[in-house]
């Protein structure tokens, strides 16, 4: 039959032969589609829980388990309940937790960043004295922007009418609050700030402090994003003026992303990530093909929200979407992932 043309489309494939009456071709491909046990056994790309990283908002107070009304299924949660959620993720087997704090009071400089009695810094000692968090690796995200009255990542200055995010200060104080969060027992600190130079004064400051061995994850390309809205809610820290595209990265720019994580690497991060995941797919896969080091994405709260809104009006079929969703941010190349879905999509990998 003259429709059955096939060319080789590489070197190394092959054209595809044909059954004695030249009617199909001998390799079909829908043979190893056949039942779930096939599809499982040929297949390619794999999810596991341990691959998983569980985000959580922790404020103060007692017995605080308050629904944020964008992301449904999320909470901010004082630290006796955060640790209720913490025990269930472990013992569904997911690899972590990425902590995000919600102080009680605010400043120009984001001083409840680095306290010692800060809210995260009392959730990361509270987690390391159960026993059931013995396998759960805490993370903690380096940040002012959630402690800081205007809700930037870094030091205000005014310039005349307008404002600067200046940097070097900003990375020292970044730095501080990474330094105060390892000691508070976070195994790993993770900076999201975007300013320059950050992880070289986080890796100074930890060594410094005898805190060789904290490894840091560098969110080293983070864009600056609308599928971050429902976020600022969740953590309250939406800017009170400007935006944050003066130090986040222009979504534009893959070749510049290539940049900042080779930068963040030569200063002495360990392990980068990627934020957001889906829409950045393309810088996933070009870093994974780069850089031989562990290598996440963040699914966030933007790509979370929009899931579970289209499920809500039977648009999506909800835990089809949700696994292929996160099936695709590993078959680009995170060897891990945050997301929301990180304790709906362990039940589902048993």
């Amino acid at each position: 039959m003259s429709g059955w043309l096939f060319r080789a489309k590489a070197k190394n494939q092959r054209t595809p032969r044909y059954n004695k009456h030249m009617e199909y071709p001998v390799t079909r491909l829908r043979r190893l589609r056949t039942s779930e046990a096939m599809r499982s056994l040929v297949r390619e790309t794999h999810l596991e829980p341990g691959a998983l990283i569980y985000p959580l908002f922790i404020c103060s107070g007692g017995g605080v388990r308050s629904p944020i009304r964008s992301m449904p299924g999320v909470f901010n949660l004082s630290i006796d309940e955060a640790l209720k959620e913490a025990e269930s993720a472990a013992s569904l087997g997911i690899g972590g937790l990425l902590l995000f704090g919600l102080p009680e009071s605010k400043d120009e400089e984001g001083s409840g960043a680095w306290d010692e009695n800060g809210i995260v810094q009392r959730a990361l000692r509270e987690f390391k004295k159960s026993r059931a968090l013995k396998n759960l690796l805490l993370i903690a995200d380096v940040c002012l922007c959630e402690y800081t009255s205007h809700g930037h990542c870094g030091v205000v200055r005014q310039r005349g009418a307008s404002y600067e995010i200046e940097n070097d200060p900003s990375a020292q104080l970044i730095a501080r609050t990474a330094v105060s969060l390892a000691e508070a027992g976070a195994d790993i600190v993770a900076p999201s700030d975007m300013m320059d130079g950050r992880v070289a004064a986080i890796r100074d400051g930890l060594d410094e402090a005898g805190l060789e061995n904290v490894p840091v994850l560098s969110y080293a390309a983070k864009f600056a994003s609308a599928f971050y809205g429902p976020f600022r809610e969740a953590a309250d820290s939406a800017p009170q003026f400007g935006d944050r595209r003066s130090y986040q990265m222009d979504g534009a720019n893959l070749r510049e992303a290539m940049r900042e994580i080779d930068l963040d690497l030569a200063e002495g991060a360990d392990m980068i990530l990627m934020k957001p995941a889906m829409p950045y797919l393309d810088v996933v896969r070009a870093a994974r093909e780069r850089f031989d080091v562990p290598i996440g994405a963040y699914q966030v709260s933007g790509e979370y929200s929009m899931l579970h809104a289209a499920s809500a009006n039977g648009w999506l079929e909800q835990e089809r979407a949700m696994m292929e969703s996160l099936l695709s941010i590993r078959r680009a190349g995170a060897g891990f992932i945050v997301t929301y879905f990180a304790k709906d999509a362990a039940k589902v990998l048993g």
